[in-house]
């Protein structure tokens, strides 16, 4: 039977909200994607760890049950390929190993694969992409920094404001 996507909430996250790669991104802001690449190939087999929406994928995660998938998280990223290995090995280390769609640009522009990968949500930490998705009329939210904190006040349930 083909897998598909019917009955199924698809969010699209960015890896630095999944994952914390603020480290890693400070040599790509300053312009050095080859330094960048090379620490992710040197970090490949350290886990990542968790970013500012890791807990709210896993609430998401949590309405799944063998036999009923209901949501579906994939990764779409303007990381390149080898930060997209670390990406899923720091998910299945983590306990995300349902997690296993993700589109990695090398820098271009991830919006055009969200209708491919059937996505009916994008969030970003990066206000700039989602601003980007929304203009393009996907639904998108932005991950607030805080909601980390808060999240670990409300273990059991999943907050979303619009």
């Amino acid at each position: 039977m083909a897998v598909t996507l019917d009955d199924k909430l698809v969010v699209a996250i960015s890896s630095r909200a999944l994952f914390d790669f603020e480290e890693e991104n400070r040599l790509f802001d300053q312009g050095n994607a080859q330094a960048y690449m090379q620490l992710q190939l040197e970090r490949l087999d350290v886990p990542a760890p968790p970013g500012v929406a890791f807990s709210l994928v896993k609430k998401l995660l949590a309405f799944n049950e063998p036999g009923q998938q209901r949501v579906e998280v994939v990764v779409l990223s303007r990381n390149d390929p080898a930060s997209g290995m670390r990406v899923f090995r720091s998910a299945r280390t983590h306990g995300l190993a349902s997690v296993q769609r993700g589109v990695f640009t090398q820098g271009a522009e991830p919006f055009r694969y969200l209708r491919p990968l059937g996505a009916h949500l994008f969030l970003s930490a990066n206000g700039a992409d989602v601003s980007e998705a929304l203009a393009m009329g996907f639904p998108a939210a932005r991950v607030a920094t805080q909601s980390a904190q808060d999240s670990a006040s409300h273990p059991h349930e999943v907050r979303i404001a619009f």
